[in-house]
C-alpha cells in the first residue's frame, strides 16, 4: 500500500508472503499473550474478525451487511477503556509494520530470483542496443550521466530510529530464514531471534518524546549511508559495469559513477530557525568525519586481504619511501603510534571474512560513533591534545603494536599489560612516547619481509586517522594548523595510492584481487568523496531581501525591497562587477539578518568542496538569484581578507526554486532575463561549466492549485526553462523537489522520469528523496541497489529515447481546459469556502500532529491559522490519516467531467494511450483513489464534524466518486487498480487492521477534544497515527 513499490513491481509470491505474515503475526500474538494477558488478546482478535467480516461483505458488494458490521465495530471500540484502546492501537500498528517488512522482503526475494529483472541495467541496455542505439553511444551516455539523489529531513519519517534498526534486523532474519540449507536447530534459533526482536519492539516506546535537532536529522541520513548505501553502491556499480561490458564490450571506468548523493539535512533553513550557520558547519564537518571513518574500516579489511609481496616497481618504491620516512622520523606529533603502517594485522578485521560484494552477510546494527554534543574534551589546557573518547572508541583493536614475538592470546595480552602497566603515564606523555614505542616495535632491520600493499595501505590509514582527528579538533573549535601533507583534504589525494595499488595488482596478474574489495573502495571514494554527501543550503527569497534592506539602509541608499525589478537588477549587476565588499565590517543588524550573513560566511569558508547548491525557495524574479550571488561574493571577499588565502573550492551553484503556480508560469521568463545579463551568463559559463540548475517544487504547487493543475504547470514550466536555456546555448539540470506522497509529487521514480517533457532530462537530473521515502527506498541494500538502477535506466531512456510530446496542439488545449476547471474547483473549496478551514480542523487530526515530534522545523512558515501558510506536509498528512487523501484528487473529477461533457472523451482516451505524461498523471490519481476510503472518511465526519458542516463533507465525498468515475472512463479499467492486482491485494490484506485503527482514532479524537490536557489519551492518538501511517505506507 505504498507509492513507491511500483518501481520494483515484480509480482511477489503471495503464498510465501502470507506464510511470513502468518509467522510474524503468530509470534506477535504469543508475545501479547505473555505481555497483556489472554482475555485482552481475545478481545483484539474479536475486533480483527469483525473488521475482516466487514471487508469481506464490502468486497462481495453486500453493502447493507457491511455497514451493520462496521457500526458494530465502531460500537465495540467506543466501549473500550483507554488502556484497552492503547493496547489495541499498539498491537495493530506493530502488525501493520511487520506486514510491511515482510512485503519489502518478498519484493527483494522475488527480484533476486529473476534471470533478467525489468528496468535493470541489463534489461534496458539490451533494449536500447536491440532498438538501434550504437554501443559506443550507449557507453558514452552512461559514463557521462550525472544523477544526484538529495536526501532531505522533511518531517514525514514517523518511526523512531531505534525501531527502524529493529525492523532492519527482522528483515535480515526473514532473509536468513529463507535459506533451504538451514538445519532444524538453526531454524529454531532464527525464530528465537525473531521473538527477541519483536519482544524488544513491543517493550520500546514508539513515540518520540522530544523534537529532533537538525543535527539529529543529519545523523539519520548518515545512518542510511552506513546501514545500506555503503554496501549498495559498489554492488550497483558492478551491475552497471557488467551490463556495459556485456552490451558494449567495455566496463564502467573505475572512478566513474553515474549517481551521487546530496543532502538538505542541516542545510535547509527555509522556515526552520533551528538550522543556523553553526549547525550547517557542524553537520558538514560531521559528514566528512563519517566518510573518513567508513574509509578507515575498509582500509583495515584491505590490509588484511592484500598480504602478497609481488608488486609493481612504482608501488615498491613508494613502500620503501614510507618505511624510510618512518624510520628517520619516529616521533609522531599526532599522538598516534609511529610505526602503525609497519605492524602486520594479527587478527581478522571486522567484515574481512565477508565477500567483497556481500549485501547481507552480517545482520548488524549500524555503528555510528559520531562525535556528539557531549564531545568536547577538557584536555587542551597546555596546548597538547590527547585523542578524544570518540577516537579511542574507534581505534582499531586489530592492528597490534607488538612485534613478531607477540601472539593473539589472552595470556600474552595480560603479560604485556602487566609489563608495561607502570609505564603507561610516561608512555602517553610526549617525551615518553618514542621511548615506549621502541619497546613495542622492532627496529627496521629486524622486521621480516613486509608486504608492500600493507605498508602503503597502513600509511593511508595513518593519514585517514589524522584527517579524522583534525575534523574532531575543528568540531571542538580547537585550532589545528597541521601540515596539509599529513592528512587528506580531497578525494583525489585518497584515490592516488588506491589506484596505484590497483594498477600494481593488475600488472602483476592479480586482477581478480584488484577487482574485489579494492575496486569497491575506489568506487566508494568516487561516489562519496571526502564529504559523504554534499550539503545544499536553502533559504526563502524574502530573507535575502531583508538582508539587502539592512545593508542599503545602512549605506543610506534607500530600501532595497521597495525598488522595482529593473532598479534591483541594475544595483546588483553593478555591485557584482565591482571588486570591493559591499557589507561594511562595522554594520550592526537584526539577529535574523545576521544569521543570513553568517550563513554566507560559513558557505565561503566551506566552499563548493563541501557544499552543493544554494537553493532559493519562493523564487519569482531574476533579482532573487542575483541577490544571492552578490551576498555570496561579498562573503567570499570578506573571508579572503580575514583568512589571507583563497576560499576552498568555487562559488556555490545558485538554484531558483519555483513553487507556486504563478512562479512556475514565470519560470522561463526569469531564466531568460538572467541569461540576458552579460555578467550572469559569463559567470555561468566560467564558474559552472555552462550549466544552469533550476528547481521545481511539487508540494506547494499542489497545495496552491490541486494536483492536476500542478502537474500540468510543472510540465509547461520545464518545457519553458529548457527552451530558455537552449536559446542561450546553456545546458540545464532540472532539480525535482518531489515528496513522498502523490499529492506532493511522489510516486514511482521510473514513471515520473519517463513522463517528463522531451529534452528536460539530457543525462542530468537531481531529485529529492524525503522523510519516510528515504528509509523505504534505501533502508535495505538490496532495495537500494534496485532504486539506483531504476534512476540510472530511467534517465538513460529519457536521454536516448525521450518521451513523446503531445501528438497535436488540441491535446494541449484539452489539458488547459481540464486544468482550469480543476483549479477553479479546488480553490473554490479550499480557499474560497469560508467553512472549509473549520471543517479541515474538525475532520482531521491536523492540530494534534505537532505532538509527534517528527521534525525539527515548525509546521507553518508564518504564524497564521490559514491554509496558505500551512506546510504541504501536515496538509497532506492530516488527509492521509482520514483515508480521504483529498489534496491528491480534489478538482480532478470536475476537470475530467467538464472535458468529457464538451466532447473530448475520445481525445482523452487517445491521450491516455499515447502521451506518457497524461498516462502517468491519470495512473497516479487512480493509485490514490484506490487508497481512499469513503466509508472511513464518512465516519470521521459523522462523529467529529459539527452538524452545520456535514453537508460540505457530503459534497466532497460526491466529488471523490466523480473523480473515480471519470478516471475509469479514461483509463478503460473496470475497477480501480485493475492494472496492479498485486497492489490491490496488498491493500485488502491490510484493511482488517487498518480500518479498526481509523475507527479507534475517531473515538480517541472525540475523547481528546473533551479533555485536551489528558496526555494518556494524546499518546493513544499518536499511536493510532503511527499505525495508520504504517498501513498507508506514507505520511505526507
Amino acid at each position: 500500500m505504498t507509492d513507491i513499490t511500483d518501481d520494483i513491481a515484480e509480482e511477489i509470491s503471495f503464498q510465501s508472503f502470507d506464510d511470513d505474515c502468518r509467522l510474524l503475526g503468530n509470534l506477535l500474538n504469543d508475545i501479547l499473550q505473555r505481555e497483556v494477558g489472554t482475555s485482552l488478546v481475545e478481545k483484539l482478535e474479536r475486533i480483527r474478525v469483525l473488521a475482516q467480516s466487514g471487508c469481506n461483505m464490502r468486497q462481495a458488494g453486500i453493502l447493507n451487511m457491511a455497514e451493520l458490521l462496521e457500526k458494530q465495530l465502531a460500537s465495540e471500540l467506543s466501549k473500550m477503556t483507554l488502556e484497552e484502546a492503547f493496547t489495541l492501537a499498539r498491537a495493530f500498528s506493530h502488525y501493520l509494520t511487520l506486514m510491511g517488512i515482510a512485503e519489502t522482503h518478498h519484493r527483494v526475494r522475488k527480484g533476486g530470483n529473476m534471470a533478467q529483472i525489468a528496468k535493470s541495467c541489463d534489461d534496458i541496455f539490451n533494449q536500447l542496443v536491440q532498438g538501434g542505439v550504437p554501443p559506443e553511444e550507449l557507453y558514452e551516455t552512461v559514463c557521462k550521466q550525472e544523477v544526484e539523489i538529495v536526501l532531505t529531513a522533511h518531517p514525514t519519517q514517523i518511526n523512531r530510529r531505534t525501531l527502524q534498526f529493529k525492523h532492519v534486523r527482522i528483515a535480515h532474519l526473514l532473509d536468513y530464514n529463507d535459506r533451504p540449507d538451514l538445519s532444524t536447530e538453526e531454524r529454531e534459533m532464527v525464530i528465537e531471534d525473531l521473538v527477541r526482536e519483536i519482544t524488544s519492539i513491543w517493550q520500546t516506546d514508539e513515540l518520540r518524546r522530544q523534537k529532533p535537532t537538525p543535527v539529529d536529522e543529519a545523523r539519520a541520513g548518515f545512518n542510511i549511508v552506513d546501514q545500506s548505501l555503503w554496501k549498495a553502491v559498489p554492488h550497483y556499480l558492478r551491475r552497471v559495469s557488467n551490463a556495459l561490458k556485456k552490451h558494449t564490450g567495455k566496463p564502467l571506468p573505475l572512478t566513474c559513477t553515474p549517481i551521487k548523493f546530496g543532502s538538505w539535512m542541516g542545510g535547509d533553513r527555509d522556515g526552520n530557525p533551528n538550522v543556523t550557520a553553526k549547525v550547517t558547519k557542524d553537520v558538514s564537518l560531521l559528514s566528512r568525519w563519517m566518510a573518513i571513518d567508513l574509509y578507515i574500516r575498509e582500509v583495515d579489511s584491505l590490509r588484511f586481504e592484500l598480504s602478497m609481496s609481488q608488486c609493481s616497481d612504482r608501488l615498491s618504491r613508494l613502500a620503501h619511501e614510507i618505511l624510510e620516512a618512518k624510520h628517520e622520523n619516529p616521533r609522531d606529533n599526532w599522538n598516534q603510534s609511529v610505526n602503525r603502517s609497519l605492524a602486520l594485522p594479527t587478527q581478522l578485521p571486522a567484515r574481512a571474512h565477508l565477500p567483497s560484494i556481500a549485501e547481507n552477510g552480517e545482520s548488524r546494527h549500524p555503528r555510528l560513533d559520531i562525535p556528539g554534543a557531549d564531545y568536547t574534551q577538557s584536555n587542551h589546557k597546555d596546548g597538547g591534545s590527547s585523542l578524544s573518547s570518540t577516537t579511542s572508541k574507534n581505534a582499531n583493536p586489530n592492528i597490534q603494536l607488538s612485534g613478531p614475538s607477540s601472539v593473539n592470546s589472552s595470556a600474552s595480552s595480560a603479560a604485556i599489560s602487566s609489563s608495561f602497566g607502570q609505564k603507561k603515564l610516561y608512555a602517553e606523555s610526549q617525551t615518553g612516547k618514542s621511548t615506549f614505542q621502541k619497546l613495542l616495535e622492532p627496529m627496521l632491520p629486524q622486521l621480516p619481509g613486509i608486504a608492500p600493499y600493507r605498508v602503503v595501505l597502513g600509511n593511508v590509514k595513518d593519514k585517514l586517522e589524522r584527517s579524522r582527528r583534525r575534523l574532531e579538533l575543528l568540531l571542538e573549535d580547537v585550532a589545528c594548523d597541521y601540515d596539509p601533507l599529513e592528512y587528506y583534504e580531497t578525494s583525489d589525494q585518497l584515490l592516488e595510492p588506491l589506484l596505484l595499488c590497483y594498477e600494481s595488482l593488475q600488472s602483476c596478474g592479480s586482477g581478480v584481487l584488484a577487482d574485489g574489495r579494492l575496486a569497491d573502495l575506489i568506487r566508494r571514494v568516487a561516489t562519496f568523496g571526502m564529504v559523504l554527501m554534499k550539503l545544499d543550503l536553502r533559504q526563502e527569497s524574502g530573507r535575502h531581501a531583508e538582508a539587502l534592506d539592512a545593508i542599503t539602509q545602512y549605506l543610506d541608499m534607500g530600501t532595497y525591497s521597495e525598488w522595482d525589478e529593473e532598479k534591483k537588477l541594475d544595483f546588483l549587476t553593478k555591485e557584482l562587477k565591482g571588486k570591493r565588499p559591499l557589507v561594511p565590517v562595522s554594520i550592526e543588524v537584526h539577529s535574523d539578518v545576521k544569521e543570513v550573513l553568517d550563513t554566507f560566511r560559513i558557505a565561503a569558508e566551506l566552499g563548493s568542496d563541501s557544499l552543493g547548491a544554494y537553493v532559493i525557495s519562493m523564487a519569482s524574479n531574476a533579482s532573487d538569484v542575483l541577490a544571492v550571488e552578490l551576498l555570496q561574493k561579498d562573503a567570499r571577499l570578506a573571508a579572503i581578507g580575514e583568512l589571507g588565502k583563497a576560499c576552498p573550492g568555487g562559488t556555490l551553484r545558485v538554484v531558483p526554486l519555483f513553487e507556486t503556480v504563478k512562479d512556475l508560469r514565470g519560470a522561463g521568463s526569469v531564466i531568460r532575463k538572467l541569461l540576458s545579463i552579460d555578467w550572469y551568463r559569463e559567470h555561468i559559463i566560467k564558474n559552472h561549466n555552462g550549466h544552469q540548475e533550476v528547481m521545481v517544487g511539487y508540494s506547494d504547487s499542489g497545495k496552491d492549485a490541486g494536483r492536476f493543475t500542478a502537474a500540468w504547470e510543472l510540465y509547461k514550466a520545464q518545457e519553458d526553462v529548457v527552451a530558455a536555456c537552449n536559446d542561450y546555448g546553456i545546458k540545464v539540470t532540472l532539480f525535482h523537489g518531489r515528496g513522498g506522497s502523490i499529492g506532493r509529487g511522489g510516486g514511482p521514480t521510473y514513471l515520473a522520469i519517463q513522463s517528463q517533457p522531451p529534452g528536460s532530462v539530457m543525462g542530468t537530473l537531481r531529485s529529492t528523496e524525503q522523510g519516510e521515502m528515504v528509509e523505504a527506498k534505501f533502508g535495505l541494500p538490496q532495495i537500494a541497489v534496485r532504486q539506483l538502477e531504476i534512476y540510472t535506466t530511467a534517465v538513460l531512456l529519457a536521454t536516448l529515447r525521450p518521451p513523446i510530446p503531445p501528438r497535436e496542439e488540441k491535446w494541449r488545449n484539452v489539458m488547459e481546459e481540464i486544468s482550469n476547471i480543476s483549479c477553479q474547483c479546488y480553490r473554490n473549496v479550499v480557499y474560497e469556502n469560508p467553512e472549509f478551514l473549520s471543517y479541515f480542523h474538525e475532520a482531521t487530526p491536523e492540530a494534534e500532529l505537532g505532538f509527534l515530534n517528527i521534525g525539527s522545523r515548525p509546521t507553518r512558515r508564518k504564524s497564521s491559522i490559514g491554509i496558505g501558510h500551512l506546510r504541504a506536509i501536515p496538509w497532506l498528512f492530516a488527509w492521509t490519516q482520514t483515508r480521504f487523501v483529498l489534496p491528491a484528487w480534489l478538482g480532478v473529477g470536475a476537470g475530467l467531467k467538464g472535458a468529457c461533457e464538451k466532447g473530448y472523451t475520445e481525445d482523452l482516451k487517445a491521450m491516455y494511450k499515447e502521451w506518457p505524461f497524461f498516462q502517468s498523471t491519470i495512473d497516479l490519481i487512480e493509485m490514490v483513489l484506490g487508497k481512499a476510503d469513503i466509508p472511513i472518511a464518512k465516519h470521521y465526519d459523522e462523529v467529529l464534524v459539527s452538524q452545520e458542516r456535514q453537508e460540505l463533507g457530503s459534497e466532497l465525498r460526491s466529488e471523490l466518486m466523480t473523480a473515480e468515475k471519470f478516471v475509469l472512463v479514461i483509463s478503460g479499467h473496470e475497477k480501480l487498480q485493475q492494472n496492479n492486482r498485486s497492489l490491490r491485494r496488498l491493500i485488502e490484506n491490510r484493511l482488517p487492521f487498518l480500518n479498526p485503527l481509523n475507527m479507534l482514532q475517531v473515538e480517541i479524537l472525540k475523547r481528546l477534544r473533551r479533555d485536551d490536557d489528558n496526555r494518556k489519551i494524546r499518546d493513544a492518538l499518536l499511536i493510532t497515527i503511527n499505525g495508520i501511517a504504517a498501513g498507508m505506507k506514507n505520511t505526507g
